[in-house]
């Protein structure tokens, strides 16, 4: 884990392409107090461990199924329910941590690559196991800003310095046409792409980190931040490290995860 000395940041954005309803701002000052924080999202390796130890079983597995995007299915797949208004994801059973695709797929090719299929009360439940905690809101964004104040990604306000793509996100035409520029179409092991100025990886795209907070004062939603390989500009620019969303605690899909913390 890294260690953060912590202090006061401005935390929060008032760009004019968020989003009024996820409440990026207004931009205020906060205080966090030293933390560790995990550099790398949690990997399926470091999950099966738990798994192992313990003989948990996710939501998503009892549920039985589990969202998958569209695109990352096998052109013969079975017809699948949809979201209506997102119909891209796609109600897969067996889709789970261990079978992300569905059960024609299987995470032993890919021991690297951040957990997925994971519901808030699943990350509680591996951090009571080991020792650790969900990140708050605010010390997630002080540790993916890296230093940087107000910067519109972790590295900087340049999507791609140099031409260089810095995060998996979508590139193309959403949903239909990925180009792939950044080497991926779902998930990258985890650190494929440069650290930011604290050491961490993976805090714009690859998978959404689940955090602590609530979305709301009231109401079931959990934070989620970070992005995931499927954002893109087109609807969804919420890799930029003030953009925030949320999920219900029992919801899973292929493109939520998340990092562990703990106190100093």
């Amino acid at each position: 884990m890294v260690l953060l000395e912590g202090g006061t940041f401005l935390m929060g954005t008032e760009a004019t392409d968020g989003f009024p309803e996820d409440r990026e701002g207004p931009i205020r000052d906060v205080k966090v107090a030293p933390f560790w924080i995990d550099p790398l999202p949690l990997t399926n390796e470091r999950f099966a461990r738990f798994v192992d130890a313990t003989a948990f079983v996710s939501e998503a597995e009892r549920e039985g199924w589990s969202f998958v995007f569209g695109g990352l299915l096998p052109d013969d797949f079975e017809d699948t329910a949809g979201v209506v208004g997102a119909e891209w994801w796609r109600q897969v059973f067996g889709a789970t941590w261990r079978h992300p695709e569905g059960p024609h797929s299987d995470v032993a090719e890919r021991p690297d690559h951040p957990v997925v299929h994971v519901s808030w009360n699943d990350a509680q439940a591996y951090c009571a196991w080991a020792g650790l905690r969900l990140p708050t809101e605010a010390e997630w964004e002080f540790a993916a800003r890296g230093g940087l104040e107000q910067a519109r990604y972790p590295w900087g306000d340049d999507l791609t310095p140099g031409d260089r793509w810095m995060c998996n996100i979508w590139q193309g035409t959403f949903p239909t046409s990925n180009t792939l520029d950044d080497g991926f179409m779902g998930t990258a092991p985890v650190g494929s792409f440069p650290a930011n100025g604290f050491g961490m990886h993976d805090v714009s795209g690859n998978t959404w980190d689940w955090v602590a907070d609530r979305f709301a004062p009231t109401g079931p939603a959990m934070v989620i931040r970070g992005g995931s390989y499927l954002c893109h500009d087109s609807y969804c620019n919420r890799y930029r490290v003030a953009a925030r969303s949320s999920n219900t605690p029992d919801s899973s899909t292929g493109n939520m995860g998340f990092r562990c913390a703990r106190d100093a």
